[in-house]
């Protein structure tokens, strides 16, 4: 617990870079997420195969690998970025392929005669989409929505091997000097706990506030 308490400010200042890392990751990747469910539910077949060969071949990269090739071949082609920058915007790519497969299956979730009607009232595909599927299909997908938080929370630790100091990473840099990793990693672990814990409850809170009775 001493050991906590004298690194608090690093490690403080590690779980501030954890949160605005997660929150901006997530916020591109929930943006992102939509424009793919658009893809995926797209009416043109041409459309549909982009979506699923971004969701493809992102669900099926480790994030790690997806960190450093970015990282280290952007400089490769004469691009430079900021190590946080780099790490919220590879952070996005790869939670967007999750949030789009929860909104889709959200979108499948509503009836179709909800979109007939809406192309019978004179709506394209994007504004039926906009006004009458998605805000429904958004409801039924709070929880799935809620655990992509909290994995986009868990994945943040990752970057770190990118020269980004979050949480993680200060705790590694605490236990280099005072060699005491269970309270310390015990600690760090504890806060992410925390975090997870807050995403679940507010999830949780928002599901029932929300909740579509069929």
């Amino acid at each position: 617990m001493g050991v906590l308490l004298e690194h608090l400010p690093e490690l403080w200042q590690g779980l501030i870079v954890t949160l605005q890392l997660t929150a901006a990751s997530f916020a591109g990747a929930a943006v992102l997420g939509v424009l793919v469910c658009a893809l995926r539910v797209s009416p043109v077949r041409v459309l549909r195969a982009l979506g699923t060969a971004y969701v493809e071949t992102l669900q099926n990269l480790p994030l790690l690998v997806l960190l450093v090739l970015v990282f280290f071949g952007l400089p490769e082609i004469g691009i430079k970025a900021d190590p946080l920058v780099t790490a919220i915007v590879v952070i996005a790519v790869y939670e967007a392929a999750y949030i789009g497969e929860a909104l889709r299956s959200g979108v499948n979730s509503v009836s179709k005669g909800q979109g007939e009607a809406a192309r019978a009232i004179g709506l394209t595909f994007g504004q039926s989409l906009r006004h009458v599927v998605l805000p429904q299909a958004l409801r039924t997908v709070v929880q799935p929505i809620g655990n992509i938080f909290i994995a986009t929370t868990m994945n943040t630790a990752l970057a770190g091997a990118v020269s980004v100091v979050d949480l993680t990473a200060s705790a590694q840099r605490v236990n280099l000097v005072e060699a005491q990793p269970i309270p310390i990693f015990v600690g760090a672990g504890i806060a992410y706990g925390l975090i997870a814990a807050a995403a679940g409850f507010v999830t949780g809170r928002l599901e029932r506030r929300l909740v579509i009775l069929r």
